[in-house]
């Protein structure tokens, strides 16, 4: 049996990256290149660099008039103007003229009254080099104008050309190779369709893309099987191809293929085997030394997870490649952002938490996103992540903390913060209001109609979403508003309703029919999230059936939207689970139909005039989008975009 990898210790990602740059000898390791100035913003200077040329090279009119010789015009007054002769006295100039012989000022021409074509009267004296840029003013032959290890920036190459620098010498950049490997990782250049235990190879190019934003030259390889002596040779081949650094994407955790540790421990010196952050604890840090044939350069394990892949690279790669080359590392903005919910975390590790953020009056209020290694959509959805430190249990809900933004500070007045049940009609909103003159981003955290409701009452959401039955009114959202949110003045307004039933395999082969067969052994549920809507309604109907929730084998597995409830019965996982009609035809499953319920969007009746809200109403009241609601599937829009009453029920 091949043997696991143990890991010995966790270290900050602090002390990964000191242990990186204090094994790696930058100076040696990357060479010096001489490339044309024009073509050098974002390099690094390799040495100092001193000015050829003086700037200006000649003393220059600053202003568009007349140059003099400001001795001849100290006598001037208002009522008693000196007369200048052109030619003699004193010679038109435009901004950025030499200055001409003989004189060491310049008058601006609205200054000057002309008395006749070669006569200009002076009523104010000018005194010496007024409005004059004189030779060396800004940069002068000889002296230092750039210091090595400078990142040369825009405005740089301006300076540089100025002072008659028409080539410099730099660091050349980095080079890094990615080898992502697996037997059950597919080349995503092959397009496939992945079947069961595989996956599309895709950490490959997110670390590309990073690579490009960091200014390192960067390739990668197709996937490399699970065998020992193939990934050593791949890292050997990617060594001799010149790279400067190695990253072996997967392989790197404790398991029996993971040969990331074995190899590198043959090749070199293993400096970190296991960061304390989560998601990322299993990345790898190495140096090679003479068995390599390539000694001193870096090795990498990062982590086969999606969203541990890219804490590798912001938090260990980022920093020390940048440091390689002597670049500024990348750097985000912070905020301090107000968390919608609680949220629990592990003692003795940081953890990474991912933000959907927005702004709602003068707080950012920040509703943490689905955790999970592999859960890259967490990365597409979120406007900040913030890092739980090792010593916390958690973070409560209205805590302020410090996050790193993902978007630009300004980006966040421009987002409709949602919490709340999932519908697909939010996603289909969220598309809408992108696709707007002025573009609004839809966020959304599923908490659950009363995690939404929650939320309104924290003031961590602009508006939720909810379709809460109550059996004794037969009324929809309205008794819990009543019950949960006292003396907040709230306005509800429908998006749709919608149809909910079990969600089957297509074709129905275990003949499933209604809540009753929930209770057979042959039947396993998966239920939604406590809190949520749909588990009220489960609940209800069970209730009304007599069938206890101890009876019903899943009854405990939850997922927080309906399309994992839908994946889940069609990869086969669970026999059924309530939902939407719109989840079953997205994946063409069988539906059995079990209740109409009234989705509503219930708002703090302050945000109603809050441009984004008034957009998001006004989008809603769309015929299209009424039109797109309806295609979905299991959606009536009868109601849609208006402002419900107590006691509407269904309407």
């Amino acid at each position: 049996m091949a043997k696991r990898n143990i890991y010995l210790e966790t270290i900050p990602v602090e002390e990964a990256v000191d242990r990186a740059k204090a094994a790696l000898d930058r100076i040696s390791l990357l060479a010096t290149e001489t490339v044309p100035t024009h073509l050098a913003a974002g390099r690094v200077t390799a040495g100092p660099i001193y000015a050829r040329c003086s700037s200006p090279t000649f003393h220059a009119a600053a202003m568009d008039g007349i140059a003099v010789r400001a001795e001849a015009t100290f006598a001037a007054r208002e009522d008693q103007p000196v007369s200048l002769s052109h030619g003699t006295g004193f010679v038109f100039v435009n901004t950025g003229n030499p200055l001409p012989e003989g004189m060491n000022a310049v008058i601006m021409i609205e200054n000057v009254v002309q008395k006749d074509d070669i006569t200009a009267l002076i009523d104010a004296p000018a005194f010496p080099w007024q409005h004059v840029r004189r030779i060396g003013e800004d940069i002068v032959a000889t002296e230092l104008l750039i210091s090595q290890f400078r990142q040369l920036m825009p405005c740089d190459i301006g300076a540089l050309l100025s002072a008659g620098i028409y080539e410099v010498q730099v660091r050349e950049r980095v080079r890094a190779v990615f080898l992502p490997t697996g037997d059950e990782v597919l080349d995503f250049k092959d397009r496939p369709e992945p079947q069961a235990g595989q996956v599309i190879e895709s950490n490959s190019q997110v670390f590309m893309a990073y690579a490009a934003s960091w200014g390192i030259d960067a390739s990668y390889t197709p996937p490399v099987p699970d065998h020992e002596e193939t990934l050593r040779q791949a890292v050997l081949d990617g060594l001799a191809a010149g790279n400067h650094a190695v990253i072996v994407g997967a392989g790197s955790s404790a398991g029996s293929k993971d040969y990331s540790k074995r190899v590198f421990e043959s090749l070199g010196r293993v400096l970190v085997h296991g960061i304390s952050v989560m998601p990322g604890k299993p990345t790898l840090v190495a140096v090679t030394d003479e068995r390599s044939g390539h000694p001193g350069r870096l090795l990498v394990g990062a982590p086969g997870y999606p969203v541990s892949a890219v804490v590798c690279h912001e938090k260990i790669l980022a920093p020390v490649l940048s440091w390689l080359m002597g670049a500024t590392p990348p750097e985000r903005a912070t905020a301090e952002v107000v968390l919608a919910r609680k949220t629990p975390s592990k003692p003795g590790m940081r953890e990474a938490l991912r933000l959907a953020a927005g702004r709602i009056n003068e707080r950012i209020v920040a509703a943490p996103l689905a955790r999970g290694a592999g859960m890259i959509t967490t990365m597409t959805r979120a406007q900040a992540v913030t890092y739980i430190p090792e010593e916390s249990e958690g973070v409560d809900e209205g805590e302020t903390i410090t996050a790193e933004l993902l978007v630009p500070l300004a980006d966040l007045d421009r987002v409709l913060v949602h919490v709340g049940s999932h519908d697909n009609t939010i996603d289909l909103l969220a598309n809408e209001l992108m696709g707007l003159a002025e573009p609004l981003r839809l966020v959304s955290s599923h908490a659950g109609s009363m995690g939404g409701l929650n939320a309104l009452k924290a003031g961590s959401a602009l508006f939720a979403g909810a379709h809460l039955f109550d059996p004794e009114t037969a009324d929809f959202n309205f008794p819990f508003i009543a019950r949960y949110l006292k003396g907040l003045d709230v306005t509800v307004v429908n998006l749709a309703i919608r149809h909910q039933g079990l969600i089957v395999a297509r074709g129905n082969p275990l003949s499933i029919l209604g809540v009753e067969d929930l209770a057979r052994e042959d039947v396993l549920f998966i239920n939604r999230q406590r809190g949520a809507g749909t588990r009220i309604l489960l609940d209800h109907h069970l209730k009304t059936a007599d069938i206890s929730p101890r009876v019903v084998r899943g009854y405990d597995n939850e997922e927080f939207t309906h399309m994992a409830v839908a994946v889940n019965v069609l990869t086969g996982a669970a026999s059924c689970g309530l939902g939407i009609f719109a989840a079953a035809k997205a994946l063409d499953l069988d539906f059995v139909p079990l209740a109409r319920e009234r989705y509503d969007l219930v708002i703090p009746t302050a945000h109603m005039e809050d441009p984004r809200i008034v957009t998001l109403l006004a989008t809603i009241r769309k015929e299209a989008v009424k039109t797109a609601i309806n295609a979905l599937g299991g959606y009536e829009t009868d109601l849609t975009g208006q402002i419900m009453r107590p006691g509407m029920g269904l309407g």
